[in-house]
């Protein structure tokens, strides 16, 4: 050090000085702790979710868990004579149903119903549903009520109903012989026909709601701007109004099928003891033959079949997304 000179010591930011010299570090930033496990009596928003869904849990698992298990248990069981049941595990009552050409004409009847009430409840469900999803009239919610008022009479009230306008002496016949048309009554029930009739009207309903709520991509500018451009009412019809509303009309594809499929009240009642389908014939071997093993069998292939439908409907269902509305949801 010269007198009077700098301390050549001091940090000059480039240097190494001493350590009281040097700058401090700088402060490390602020790391927030990190929360504990919760108090013993605090609600976190996992319990209050586990609280709520609870109740509903337990209530699937009483009422449809446990009789499905005991469904499924009861299936490997064998048949005796006189409606005893031997308690074992046994494929022979599987291999007896399915080896039985009666019980794959019954399986058969069954699918052949649940397509035609779909095919035709789709058809006279659509312009319905495409009317009450793009009308702006004042009276738009009473016509929805009007539309999905069957639903308040029991299907039982309506089956019956049915019975009455299909028979020989029925509505129909009659008007029909009064005109001249027909000289004798046509058969519309105690067969598969009228089955599909009453079977149509009363899933309708059901198909309507769903379409109307299946509807929400619909926008009225798509289609005016479509016209706009040269595209004729059959051209907005095929090109924009049903790749946009088909999403809707395969939900209620599904439900009207999967309905159709397990219907009991109408097969029965109007089909006379003369169409046979899975619910019927799980009825009548469970309470008239007392044969539980075979109609926990049924019931088996009836699950099964339901899974089939939900399988080919999310196919399906994501076909159009692909395709036909683009993987985008805009239609192509």
């Amino acid at each position: 050090m010269t007198a009077g000179g700098p301390d050549t010591d001091t940090d000059t930011g480039t240097g190494t000085g001493t350590g009281s010299d040097r700058a401090a570090p700088a402060a490390a930033p602020a790391v927030a702790p990190r929360s504990g496990p919760a108090a013993p009596g605090r609600w976190t928003p996992a319990r209050t979710a586990t609280a709520l869904l609870l109740p509903g849990l337990v209530a699937l698992l009483l009422t449809y868990a446990m009789p499905l298990v005991w469904v499924a248990r009861m299936a490997f069981n064998e048949p005796l004579p006189g409606g005893a049941i031997r308690q074992t595990l046994t494929l022979g009552t599987f291999t007896d149903v399915l080896g039985d050409a009666h019980y794959w004409r019954v399986i058969w009847r069954t699918v052949e119903l649940g397509t035609l009430v779909t095919v035709f409840t789709l058809l006279l469900s659509y312009p319905l549903a495409l009317f009450l999803a793009r009308t702006t009239s004042r009276w738009r919610g009473l016509l929805v009520a009007l539309a999905v008022t069957p639903l308040l009479i029991s299907s039982v009230a309506r089956t019956f109903g049915w019975m009455a306008i299909l028979g020989s002496q029925g509505v129909v016949n009659k008007t029909l012989m009064s005109v001249g048309l027909i000289d004798t009554p046509l058969q519309l029930a105690n067969n598969m026909t009228g089955v599909v009739i009453a079977s149509t009207e009363i899933y309708m309903p059901f198909a309507i709601l769903v379409m109307i709520s299946g509807f929400g991509r619909l926008d009225p500018e798509l289609e005016r701007a479509a016209a706009s451009l040269g595209a004729g009412r059959l051209a907005v019809l095929r090109r924009v109004v049903l790749p946009l509303t088909l999403p809707g009309v395969l939900t209620a594809g599904l439900l009207v099928f999967v309905l159709s499929l397990s219907g009991y009240v109408t097969p029965r009642l109007i089909g006379g003891g003369r169409v046979f389908v899975l619910a019927t014939e799980i009825y009548d071997e469970a309470i008239t033959a007392l044969n539980w093993p075979v109609a926990a069998v049924l019931s088996m292939l009836l699950l099964v079949l339901f899974g089939l439908v939900v399988v080919v409907y999310t196919r399906l269902q994501r076909l159009v997304e692909r395709r036909v509305l683009g993987e985008g949801g805009t239609a192509s």
